[in-house]
């Protein structure tokens, strides 16, 4: 088999693993925000569950949260464990992860600002959530951009990890096709996507940062 064949068998896969990463970053950026902000501003008992949750989920590995949900939903209650679960247990997994990471990422950018913003925010007669929409958050968004970026190309790579509840995205085609080939050529076309997909995120969050340059302060 030529390498634009096994690129060609291997198209299916890579749009699999496109659409873990695109999801992930979808369901987890939104997640990571509201635990941020639960875990800064809520009530005390919530804060402390969100400090928790985050420990725990940075604390284990991602392939035993894959696991957990993946096996959960038969270990615990007794449901079949399905083909099209094998997707959504991956997206949950991952986006539960990910959730964590931003929300640490979007904390550390909440907290540079400095506190003069705040106070005049509160002198201009802004309320709390109109300083956080207006003042706050397009100021953490350029800051945690950085970090953001580092995490989305690790997310690139993880999605590899799927293969551990056997759904078949482009690492576990990758494998059966070199095997049943005896052939390194699917791994160097597993190699380039992987590449050329880090290139494109880290293109677009760098085109995305000069974009948002003017709130430089």
């Amino acid at each position: 088999m030529s390498f634009f064949e096994i690129v060609a068998q291997l198209s299916d896969s890579m749009l699999r693993s496109t659409w873990i990463f695109l999801l992930t970053l979808i369901f987890s950026m939104p997640l990571g925000l509201l635990i941020c902000v639960a875990r800064m501003y809520a009530w005390k008992p919530v804060q402390w569950l969100m400090k928790f949750y985050i420990s725990v989920v940075r604390g284990t590995p991602l392939m035993l949260q894959l696991l957990v949900i993946y096996f959960g939903k038969y270990f615990l209650f007794g449901l079949p464990l399905t083909t099209n679960y094998r997707f959504w247990a991956v997206i949950i997994a991952f986006s539960l992860n990910y959730a964590a990471y931003f929300a640490e990422i979007f904390r550390s950018g909440i907290q540079s600002i400095p506190v003069g913003q705040h106070e005049a925010a509160k002198i201009l007669g802004y309320s709390r959530m109109q300083k956080f929409l207006r003042i706050i958050t397009p100021q953490m968004i350029k800051r945690v951009l950085p970090a953001v970026t580092n995490e989305s190309i690790t997310l690139v790579k993880d999605t590899s990890l799927a293969f551990a509840i056997s759904y078949i995205e482009l690492f576990t085609e990758t494998q059966m096709i070199a095997a049943s080939e005896t052939s390194m050529l699917p791994y160097l076309a597993a190699a380039i996507f992987y590449y050329v997909f880090n290139l494109v995120v880290a293109g677009l969050m760098s085109l995305l940062e000069k974009k948002l340059n003017y709130y430089k302060i």
